[in-house]
């Protein structure tokens, strides 16, 4: 029997196994997923390969070596700790390795071209202390919540130079209690998911409180498509459609544990039910 959530334009059926593993495989612990300009879909997962790569279909295309190394020899590792994934305007990917306190940039092909953070240096109020995740603002810097052993925001230049900080530990405005996840939209305001505070803050691209929705329930994953929309999960467990002003577009209830959520260039939904290790999809009906 099919399976739909949602209502109004934003409507979708659940497409169940829709993630062809090679034969004898199988996920193993995904905790993130992100989608390129190809809509190439990008698995990020806590053991074995840390990144395997689909097809819109849900075809097996490959898979990324823990090892690591960075164009030019320099410098090369392993990843840890597979927290959030992101990619960048130019198809560049961002992995969040939480326990290793940085945030690794990739090529598709997996080739490492810029590391922020001092490997497994932890640090207080300052980059970085269990990062959770990033995000690429159209004027090119970068955003990263840090997260469970801080309570601020981060941002970098493009090229990976520290610009500044914002956010304390605590519950008022401008204040976190684990910064879970972040995005920013294309007029440059930045949304953070303030997880353990129940809401989602909204800042200028300084980081000046602007705003906070509070109508959920530990909020973990939040994705803004090409369109401007604005996508969350929180632990109902549910999904909640919104525009950039806060505005309740849609609802429905979806994945048990939905650690994050990105869309596709048709706005398909995916997001990884880190409960039930799997990856879920939610395909657009027209309207």
């Amino acid at each position: 029997m099919a399976v739909f959530i949602g209502m109004g334009d934003y409507v979708y059926q659940y497409l169940p196994d829709w993630a062809k593993l090679p034969e004898g495989t199988a996920f193993q612990t995904p905790s993130a997923v992100a989608v390129d300009s190809q809509d190439r879909v990008y698995v990020f997962q806590r053991y074995g390969p840390p990144v395997l790569v689909f097809d819109a279909g849900g075809q097996y295309l490959t898979s990324w070596s823990r090892q690591y190394s960075e164009r030019g020899g320099g410098l090369s590792g392993e990843i840890e700790d597979a927290h959030d994934i992101y990619i960048g305007p130019d198809d560049s990917v961002y992995l969040t390795d939480r326990d290793a306190h940085q945030v690794l940039k990739f090529t598709t092909d997996g080739e490492l071209v810029m590391a922020l953070g001092q490997r497994d240096k932890a640090a207080l109020q300052a980059p970085f202390n269990h990062p959770t995740d990033v995000a690429v603002a159209p004027s090119g810097e970068i955003y990263i919540s840090d997260g469970y052993g801080n309570s601020s925001v981060h941002r970098f230049t493009g090229d990976g130079e520290y610009i500044s900080s914002f956010g304390a530990p605590g519950n008022g405005p401008g204040e976190f209690l684990v910064p879970h996840s972040v995005r920013v939209s294309n007029d440059g305001r930045v949304y953070v998911c303030d997880r353990e505070n129940n809401r989602v803050q909204v800042f200028s691209p300084e980081g000046q409180f602007l705003d906070q929705w509070t109508n959920f329930k530990g909020p973990m994953g939040i994705h803004i498509d090409a369109n401007q929309i604005v996508y969350v999960t929180d632990q109902i467990p549910r999904i909640s459609i919104l525009d950039l002003d806060g505005k309740l577009l849609a609802r429905g209830r979806t994945f048990e544990f939905g650690h994050n959520v990105y869309t596709d260039s048709r706005g398909d939904i995916y997001a990884v039910d880190v409960a039930n290790q799997r990856v879920q999809k939610f395909v657009k009906q027209p309207e």
